[in-house]
């Protein structure tokens, strides 16, 4: 079995405890034991292998477990929980897969009930509407609630999974029967989209809003063929999620030490130059780069930003969004922009040597240039414009500074407690004086958070502002590790080490830290 097991054991009962955290992580078996099933009898069946494992409240229920295993059919290992850990487990299940867990295989037009570039209001889809267009609907609609970032539907020889990414890790949240059913629920994403629906051997993107609580939200598409048929992902923009109606976007509110919002201001007010963040996809990046914006924006300059797409609406400030199809690249989009007279320039992203001149360019001839690039930490930032052809000594002389940020999951304040480092962790991390001033804590798991232990993320940067001496050492192509000496000497903190800060002040977890960072 590849679950975690739990260990602890309920005083005269036999049965090994089952924690909120351990439902959560396996795969539930509602086509031998129903939702309703399950509900009405306090009893769910999951798959975990070869076998099943029951979870019930009652160990004394002993006609229960003679029913449940009649239906499983092969061999049933037996946990017991408590009835709340119980409750908001199903409670979690109703909310999010009602809808899916009832969907019949039926052969439904995709684009039946949505005309192409349709805007969708998720709160007019009733019972009236199609199978496939309620699990559609459903599932962007229980995305949207959860929070999640993104929605992943994955097809399966059996069907459709179901994936949400929330707080940066994907959680399974259902499964629709039938491969009928998935290449229905394709289409459907496709007709939104806007995309080919007789097209399944190669990849398309397209994006389609949808109206959630009175409100716009954008979803980017993409579509990828797979071995049992075609997988979509749906990039979740909600401009209003980070920044209410009326409100401006602070890097307060981001989660930065008050040491690393010094840095990032101090590189964002400067007159001139480049100011680059790197990271993985989902970072933040972007985010971040507007908090920059709507701080630095007083008026008084001219402000132009081109993005794929535009992610956040900032009052003042001209908003260019790509459009490929219409020959609109960055690339091109950035020579327009200067002869609009800026004084800052924001550019999406820098993904090819042609954007990257000209931003380079741009930053040597008197402009602000803000823009993100794909780099695992600030020092690869370097090699990834090496790679496009950037002539070092250019982009030394025109780059103000670099960071690299990563969001870290923020232990549940719900259900929080206290914990000391293993002698393990005590050696892996190197922790000094683990039981001194440090607060580890971390969270049991509870209806609030999903069983997860985690509530919301937190961001920590890896900072580094150019001096001459560390110009002249990048532009000699001097050793990494003498790179290194020099930033860590000047201040710069490695992404792990912000990282252990929060795990020793209680925000996050050692776990989580080894996740998302790497030792070095």
């Amino acid at each position: 079995m590849t679950q975690t097991q739990p260990v602890i054991l309920l005083s005269g009962s036999g049965f090994p405890l089952a924690t909120l955290t351990f439902m959560h992580s396996l795969t539930p078996a509602f086509d031998r034991l129903s939702l309703a099933d399950a509900q009405a009898r306090r009893c769910v069946l999951f798959r975990a292998g070869d076998c099943f494992i029951a979870i019930l409240e009652d160990p004394l229920a002993v006609d229960l477990q003679r029913w449940t295993e009649a239906r499983a059919g092969d061999f049933v290992e037996w946990y017991l929980a408590s009835p709340e850990d119980l409750g908001d487990w199903l409670r979690r299940q109703e909310q999010v897969a009602s809808v899916l867990t009832t969907v019949a295989p039926q052969k439904v037009g995709a684009g039946e009930t949505a005309e192409r570039g349709e805007e969708v209001s998720l709160a007019r889809i009733g019972q009236d509407s199609s199978p496939v267009v309620r699990l559609v609907s459903s599932t962007i609609h229980d995305a949207l609630k959860l929070g999640a970032s993104d929605i992943h539907l994955e097809a399966t020889p059996s069907g459709l999974d179901i994936r949400f990414r929330i707080d940066g890790v994907l959680e399974k949240v259902a499964q629709a029967a039938g491969r009928d059913v998935a290449e229905q629920a394709i289409s459907r994403i496709k007709v939104l989209a806007e995309l080919d629906i007789a097209e399944r051997r190669v990849p398309q993107d397209g994006r389609f809003p949808v109206r959630f609580s009175g409100r716009r939200i954008d979803l980017r598409v993409s579509i990828m063929p797979s071995i049992h048929g075609e997988d979509a992902v749906l990039r979740i923009l909600d401009k209003r999620r980070l920044v209410p109606e009326g409100e401006s976007l602070r890097l307060e509110g981001l989660g930065f030490s008050a040491s690393d919002l010094a840095r990032i201001r101090a590189l964002a007010t400067l007159p001139y130059g480049m100011l680059l963040v790197t990271g993985p996809t989902g970072s933040g990046k972007t985010t971040t780069l507007y908090g920059v914006l709507s701080e630095i924006h007083d008026g008084r300059d001219k402000i132009v930003t081109i993005e794929d797409p535009v992610e956040y609406e900032v009052p003042g400030i001209l908003q260019i969004p790509v459009n490929d199809k219409k020959g609109l690249t960055f690339a091109r989009g950035l020579r327009s922009i200067l002869r609009h007279d800026p004084d800052k320039i924001m550019i999406g992203e820098i993904r090819d040597a042609e954007t990257a001149e000209i931003a380079v360019q741009s930053a040597l001839t008197g402009h602000l240039v803000l823009s993100t690039v794909h780099a695992n930490h600030v020092f690869d930032v370097f090699s990834r414009f090496a790679h496009m052809g950037i002539d070092p000594y250019s982009l030394t002389s025109a780059l103000n500074g670099i960071w690299a940020q990563r969001l870290l999951r923020t232990v549940c304040s719900q259900c929080a407690k206290a914990v000391v480092p293993s002698p393990h962790e005590v050696e892996t991390f190197k922790l000094m004086n683990p039981n001194g001033t440090s607060r580890f804590r971390k969270g049991n798991g509870c209806a609030e958070c999903r069983g997860t232990g985690y509530r919301g993320r937190q961001a920590v940067a890896e900072i580094l502002p150019l001096d001459d001496r560390l110009r002249t050492l990048i532009t000699q192509r001097a050793p990494l590790a003498e790179i290194k000496v020099v930033a860590r000497a000047q201040g710069t903190r490695s992404l792990r080490d912000a990282a252990l800060q929060l795990a020793c002040e209680g925000h996050t977890t050692l776990e989580e830290v080894a996740r998302v960072t790497l030792q070095g």
